[in-house]
């Protein structure tokens, strides 16, 4: 099996990377400079006054104990009748899913693993790897996460599964195991900003140099994107930290800057998020134009709202946000943590073998009640 690349404003996508068939990639050169996510971008230049900017972005992105009681929902239970429990509300959600294709979307850290302090200790539970390959038996899953998309693979292990990395802009299809999958057929490799490489790798090595004297900061080369987490790093030293990455960054007016949860993202400036990933993998699938999908996102960061915000604006399917506190979001639903996202997913996984078991049922009686008009 080959893998075609597909950077270049010309490039297209081969039509055999999923099962169904796939229309032109959008061109890299109408991507540059198109910024699409601004609530999560940081402005880059300015000086002085952007430190503090960045600074403030990083406290209301990543709200320590003491912040989180002046967050814009203070009363959960006001913030839950508008986000309310999708384990609560799986009837609804399922009811509203009636006669239409699921396909879902799940972020990696904080929604399949938990948060914890080094990223490269995020590894998910056997039950919950079992979990997502179940999953994957009846729905068309895929990964998206802000993690380099073999980095998340080598968590996960599942080849059945679609994988969306960096933010979305390293995409590959499942390599076997799903049915999906067309035995024989192309595996298309999608990088709108493989160009960048050599600059990522260039500002990745130079805040290494940068932060290396830094208590706590960890700097995490995601291929397209370098993340620098600062979740065990003192609040106090978040100003000379920003200090330390603007200074690198100004140098490059084709990177970007976003945030996460205690942590800041450097990107190419291109049109192209999570957002922009699943509106892809819904087109590879086919179901582009299509009114009978249901497409689930479920995620718990900042960068996962682009994706919320798909959704709400296809007017299809939904997003559930995971997270424990009240937070500002296009999602429609609220789990709390990722063993609340492994009990929704199990029940959807019951849910949908006990309607194929009952089709399966009522298609067998038709099938007796034919033959016994024969006779």
């Amino acid at each position: 099996m080959t893998k075609q690349n597909v950077s270049g404003p010309k490039s297209g996508v081969n039509p055999a990377m999923f099962a169904a068939a796939v229309t032109k990639a959008p061109l890299l050169g109408s991507c540059i400079n198109d910024i699409t996510s601004k609530s999560t971008l940081v402005e880059i230049t300015g000086g002085p006054r952007i430190i503090k900017s960045w600074v403030d972005s990083m406290r209301a992105s990543s709200p320590t104990h003491d912040h989180m009681s002046t967050t814009l929902y203070e009363d959960r239970t006001s913030w839950m009748v508008h986000h309310p429990s999708a384990v609560d509300m799986f009837e609804d959600i399922t009811s509203a899913s009636k006669g239409k294709k699921i396909v879902m979307f799940l972020d990696y850290d904080g929604t399949l693993s938990p948060i914890v302090d080094d990223p490269d200790q995020a590894f998910m539970s056997d039950a919950m790897r079992g979990t997502v390959k179940n999953l994957a038996r009846y729905f068309p899953t895929a990964i998206v996460s802000g993690r380099c998309r073999d980095k998340v693979y080598n968590f996960v292990q599942l080849a059945e599964l679609y994988y969306a990395g960096s933010h979305g802009m390293d995409i590959e299809g499942p390599s076997k195991g799903s049915k999906y999958y067309k035995k024989g057929a192309q595996t298309v490799l999608f990088q709108p900003a493989n160009e960048f490489l050599p600059m990522i790798n260039k500002v990745y090595k130079e805040l290494l140099d940068k932060t290396k004297s830094a208590e706590g900061v960890i700097v995490e080369n995601n291929k397209f994107c370098v993340s620098v987490h600062f979740r065990c790093v003192d609040d106090k030293k978040w100003g000379e930290l920003a200090q330390e990455v603007w200074s690198v960054l100004k140098e490059y007016p084709k990177l970007i800057l976003s945030q996460g949860r205690k942590v800041l993202e450097i990107r190419p400036i291109i049109k192209w998020d999570k957002g922009k990933a699943i509106e892809f993998l819904l087109q590879s699938l086919g179901y582009a134009k299509c009114d009978d999908v249901f497409p689930i996102y479920i995620g718990d960061d900042r960068t996962d709202e682009d994706a919320f915000k798909v959704l709400s604006k296809r007017g299809q399917g939904l997003g559930i946000l995971v997270s424990k506190v009240p937070k500002d979001t296009h999602a429609s639903y609220s789990l709390q943590e990722p063993c609340e996202v492994m009990k929704f997913l199990q029940r959807l996984v019951e849910w949908k073998r006990l309607s194929l078991r009952r089709r399966s049922k009522i298609q067998k009686q038709l099938e007796e009640i034919k033959a016994s008009l024969k006779y």
